[in-house]
């Protein structure tokens, strides 16, 4: 029975343990470009002890960003800063990990040290938004344009292209991201697509997208590299997405050569009410895992050691992915290795933490 701290294989790609660091917007970025703050964040969540280490959200075109601020992956010139930061991430043990995403209505919005309001053009924001329908996110938000079919297919190619540069920069994961109420789950969501052509109605058009991407990626991206997708499992509102149709999707997936799904939820509108508690999105990774045999990851208020390890020795998931956890603490992963017993992980430069 596996552990947390065991090596985990995925394709030809090694993670030294089933930590992985979630990807957490860090607001931080001028036009999409790392700098040196993404390097000293992530690479020294791999000197904490991560397995995989992902960047922020990268946007795969410019319109795409949630905020001005977000990290980028559009242009061949964000590929020099991200290589300088995966060689770090590498140089200390861990796995570099990209997510591919794109905001669709949610974009053009302010950081949310700044309010997280809907940005217009004098603000740094742009228009028009883009998503499956013309159906704002909030009252609050613009009225975004239906892609065309046409648009549509640039839009797959965005992923594709921002798959190439990935490769480029020396990641060894992509992660696409179809949740949290974003483009992709828009398309997926029959509460935000309306749309009556082969993107809308039945569960097969509103998986086309997400399907075409995926595929477009994975004829891009390596077979000995390991392809993610995160999806929200479920809308929690009646007749939205929900966790049978997350299981049909899983299943769908993984024949197209998906090794992960990262199990999530939520986000497609405002004002839904979650039951939030620890290990509260833990049951949709194991029922996906169980029902779809493939690989899941599991996300949510996952805080302590004994529960990280419980999830992983019980099978409930093949991964723990941490986010404010890994924030307020980047060298978790060194202490929680202590604390369950294992082989210290501390790197040599730091052995008087031990004493």
């Amino acid at each position: 029975m596996a552990h947390l701290f065991e090596p985990f294989k995925i394709r030809e790609v090694v993670f030294r343990n089933h930590i992985a660091v979630s990807p957490m917007c860090q607001y931080s970025s001028t036009n999409g470009y790392a700098n040196d703050w993404h390097v000293i964040h992530l690479a020294s969540r791999a000197v904490g002890g991560a397995g995989i280490v992902f960047t922020e959200a990268a946007a795969v075109e410019p319109r795409g960003r949630i905020s001005p601020q977000d990290l980028g992956i559009w242009s061949d010139s964000h590929i020099e800063t991200l290589a300088k930061t995966v060689a770090l991430i590498h140089n200390f043990g861990a796995v570099a990990g990209i997510q591919l995403a794109h905001a669709g209505r949610k974009a053009s919005t302010a950081k949310p040290s700044k309010g997280g309001k809907v940005l217009d053009e004098s603000q740094e924001g742009w228009r028009p938004l883009v998503s499956s329908s013309a159906i704002a996110f909030s009252q609050d938000s613009p009225v975004p344009e239906a892609l065309s079919l046409e648009g549509i297919q640039e839009i797959i190619d965005a992923f594709a292209q921002a798959a190439k540069r990935s490769l480029q920069a020396g990641f060894k994961v992509v992660e696409i991201h179809a949740a949290h109420g974003y483009l992709l789950h828009q398309f997926l969501s029959p509460l935000s697509n309306h749309r009556e052509d082969d993107y809308g109605g039945s569960f097969e058009n509103r998986t086309r997208l997400l399907t075409e991407v995926v595929q477009a990626v994975r004829e891009v991206w390596p077979q000995t590299h390991p392809l993610w997708v995160r999806i929200s499992a479920t809308d929690w509102v009646d007749n939205g997405w929900d966790i049978e149709q997350s299981i049909a999707l899983s299943d769908k997936l993984k024949s197209l050569g998906v090794d992960l799904i990262d199990s999530s939820s939520g986000g497609i509108i405002p004002g839904v009410h979650i039951p939030i508690k620890p290990g509260y999105q833990t049951q949709f990774a194991e029922r996906i895992r169980r029902e779809a045999n493939i690989h899941t990851g599991a996300v949510g208020l996952i805080t302590s050691p004994e529960q990280a390890d419980e999830i992983i020795r019980t099978e409930v998931a093949d991964i723990v992915l941490l986010g404010r956890e890994l924030l307020r603490n980047p060298y978790w992963p060194h202490l929680a290795a202590k604390q369950l017993g294992h082989d210290k992980l501390w790197p040599v430069q730091y052995d008087r933490a031990w004493l």
